[in-house]
């Protein structure tokens, strides 16, 4: 375990050391985001900030591959630099967007290339929970493995519009990830693990990221970043479950925790749900799914009355609602946890609704005298009509 918190303390420092720079560099080449409609920052803030994360990430990978702990991940496997390359080039081109924005579609056909790559590299989702384990044939897997890394991607890329938030809820969902892979590696030989590896370095790089990108931002992860921590996350989810032995493990038995397509979700829940929401949203009204709009979930947030930190440290509480409530069955009885879900769901409900109730309330209480005034003049001016009517002769 201490060997994994040095690595994201490597992680994390190399990217709050290295974030400074990258800012610089941002705005020397243009790389600055003007203020648009749907923006929520009054003036223009350079980005790119996904290039110091991978600088992070990648440090914390090359000094893993070094130490006795992590180095055998390293030997006769080249799954681990492909995950690596598969970052730089999705970071790439994350970059390219920050400077010249580029057309959705062609963004995401760099996206499917780079997930089609790294799924070919040996990313791969090999075994299939369906009622028992299966072995996916390549091409399945590859489709599989592809889809799902697309997804999560433009999912963090979505929930990236206030600051710290996707930094913050992707670190979430890494711990969550990273206690479960850790679980897992305990019952082999060695408790070195990849996903775990992964893991630890993505939170690390979100922290010392954050530290440069709370309200108000210095300088904003830009697809670059988003882009890179939703591929992240994926792979390490990839790495942890993909590959389960069906003589070994009965997915009927872990299906809720192991099944790939599923723990990508529920750690990226919110992100999902948003994205789904606005290609619901946008196709309804027919519009391209990836029209902007300001209709997102942390817009509601700041529409209902919250302030940007409010808004980010309630939307973080939900995400880890949802991230460390889906693995907290490994710890506790099952109605145990879905009391503590109970209550946390009321908690941050009321959290939630806060300004908005605090403002609609007394509005309520005034509509509602005023009301009752209107009632006592019309009853009063009724009974003064009736009485009149009583004394003609």
């Amino acid at each position: 375990m201490r060997i994994y918190l040095l690595i994201a303390a490597i992680a994390g420092g190399v990217t709050w050391l290295v974030t400074p720079l990258i800012r610089h560099v941002a705005i020397h080449i243009g790389a600055v985001g003007e203020v648009r409609a749907r923006d929520v920052h009054t003036i223009p803030t350079p980005r790119m900030g996904g290039l110091g994360m991978l600088i992070g990430f990648a440090f914390a990978m090359i000094y893993s591959s070094r130490i006795a702990f992590t180095t055998g991940l390293f030997e006769n496997n080249n799954q681990e630099w492909v995950i690596l390359a598969g970052a730089v080039l999705i970071c790439l081109l994350g970059m390219a967007d920050d400077l010249w924005d580029l057309d959705w579609m062609l963004k995401m056909a760099g996206q499917l290339l780079i997930s089609v790559f790294v799924a070919w590299g040996g990313l791969q989702i090999i075994s299939l929970p369906l009622g028992s384990l299966i072995t996916a044939s390549p091409s399945i897997s590859v489709t599989i493995t592809a889809i799902l890394i697309v997804a999560s991607i433009n999912a963090v890329n979505f929930v990236d519009g206030l600051d710290g938030l996707a930094a913050g809820i992707v670190a979430i969902g890494g711990v969550a990830f990273a206690a479960y892979s850790y679980i897992i590696a305990r019952n082999s030989p060695s408790y070195a693990s990849m996903a775990t590896l992964i893991d630890v370095a993505m939170v690390g790089i979100c922290i010392g990221f954050i530290l440069h990108n709370w309200h108000p931002a210095k300088l904003f992860m830009g697809d670059s970043g988003s882009m890179l921590l939703g591929y992240l996350i994926t792979c390490a989810s990839i790495v942890m479950t993909g590959r389960l032995d069906p003589a070994s493990i009965h997915a009927s038995v872990y299906l809720l925790v192991f099944m790939p397509i599923l723990l990508p979700i529920l750690v990226l829940f919110l992100p999902v749900l948003d994205m789904c929401l606005a290609i619901v949203r946008r196709l309804s009204h027919g519009q391209s799914p990836m029209h902007p709009d300001r209709m997102h979930l942390h817009h509601r947030m700041l529409r209902i009355g919250h302030t940007v930190q409010g808004a980010v440290l309630i939307l973080w509480g939900w995400a880890a609602l949802i991230a460390v409530g889906s693995i907290m069955t490994l710890f506790f009885k099952v109605h145990y946890v879905l009391i503590g879900f109970v209550i946390a769901v009321v908690l941050l409900t009321v959290a939630t609704m806060y300004p908005y109730l605090k403002r609609r309330l007394p509005e309520i209480a005034a509509e509602n005298q005023s009301y009752a005034s209107a009632r006592r003049r019309a009853r009063h001016s009724f009974d003064e009509s009736g009485d009149g009517k009583k004394r003609r002769p």
